[in-house]
């Protein structure tokens, strides 16, 4: 059965779904509208909107596993600029529902595919290009990397955060060539494993990347990575990608240590970018802007910050005292001259430049006054 939803301006329709918050849970032959990807998309569609407001050309614009083409349509609907989509599914039963809509909708700058990806890819060349999978996506990086614009942006959703957060470390070691590390930071070190693949991945054609912005919400990843084809950039990338020691992960842990990675270990987002995302985000509509705003403003805080958080919980836990308020505790530490700021990934957690040894005698500073 068919129903309408509103995203943003744009109307499409969809099949009811009996489903979960988190997804489908199995695949079905039916196309799939999970209404708590919205955020998810009402992102790309800043992005996307920025890209097109920073580059003096007509752009191409691929929704690659468009399953309803919400995103495409969207992209179609509500961007300002010179710019035309493409909207490919490879599924009949996707296909069918995409051209019902657009014949609603009555588009003129786009086009629709029934189309392995891959082929797609391999054919044309695109400047964005949204990768939203069922699962891993590490099936379609290597071509998206190779169909990619210099400087264009590939933004990549992962679902399969179980492996990539450590619980299924010789999956994590197949798919990603990576060891995982489970422990308190363990979204971020999924974040930093995901963008260390893209990042290798694109070093072997001598390109670079570049995140524009990276969080971790509900059940995925979401990444927006502008590729540079450049060899210095590639390098650039390289040197970033590393192994780090368990112990700087987590030093709760009584596990023995051991070496994770490779990881990206540079910045996640870039502070300027995501300044300019909430200015556009104040022009355009959403059904959130409450929810889209409030994370747009932790990744603006969290992009200059340090590497790897903290947990009021977790240090607690370990000194085996109660934990201060976040307020309480930005506070003492700002009074010190250390940055700190909240992270999007827990809300007990922060990053600080001050050293762990500080924020422990902070922690036992507390308690004793209590």
């Amino acid at each position: 059965m068919l129903q309408e939803i509103t995203e943003g301006k744009t109307t499409v329709l969809v099949y009811l779904n009996k489903n979960t918050s988190k997804g489908p849970g199995v695949r079905t032959k039916y196309p799939f509208y999970n209404p708590s990807m919205e955020l998810n998309r009402d992102i790309s569609i800043l992005v996307a909107q920025w890209l097109i407001d920073n580059r003096d050309k007509s752009l191409k614009l691929l929704d690659a596993l468009a399953s309803t083409g919400i995103r495409g349509f969207r992209f179609a609907k509500e961007l300002e600029g010179d710019f035309k989509v493409v909207i490919n599914d490879w599924s009949k039963e996707a296909y069918k529902l995409i051209k019902e809509n657009l014949s609603r909708l009555n588009l003129d700058n786009v086009t629709i595919l029934n189309e392995d990806i891959h082929l797609v890819l391999a054919r044309e060349r695109f400047h964005y290009i949204d990768i939203d999978p069922f699962g891993s996506p590490v099936f379609y990086i290597d071509s998206a990397i190779r169909s990619i614009h210099h400087r264009g942006i590939i933004a990549v959703t992962a679902t399969d955060t179980a492996t990539l957060c450590g619980l299924y470390p010789k999956v994590c070691l197949r798919r990603y060539s990576v060891r995982p590390y489970h422990s308190p930071v363990m979204h971020e070190i999924a974040i930093r494993i995901l963008i260390g693949f893209i990042g290798r991945e694109a070093a072997k054609y001598d390109k670079g990347i570049k995140p524009l912005l990276s969080y971790k919400t509900d059940h995925y990843i979401r990444l927006y990575l502008e590729v540079w084809n450049n060899t210095s950039k590639a390098n650039e990338t390289i040197d970033k990608i590393s192994y780090i020691s368990s112990s700087k992960l987590d030093f709760i842990s009584k596990k023995p240590e051991e070496t994770v990675g490779p990881l990206w270990l540079g910045k996640t987002g870039d502070k300027k970018i995501i300044k300019e995302l909430i200015d556009i985000a104040m022009t355009k509509t959403f059904n959130n802007r409450h929810k889209l705003l409030s994370l747009l403003y932790l990744l603006e805080g969290e992009a200059d910050a340090p590497a790897f958080y903290y947990t009021t919980n977790d240090i607690a836990s370990h000194l085996k005292t109660s934990p201060p308020s976040l307020n309480i505790l930005f506070e003492k530490l700002r009074e010190k001259g250390y940055n700190v700021v909240r992270t999007h990934l827990d809300p007990m957690g922060f990053r600080t430049d001050a050293p762990r040894e500080v924020i422990e005698w902070f922690f036992l500073q507390y308690h004793s006054k209590l």
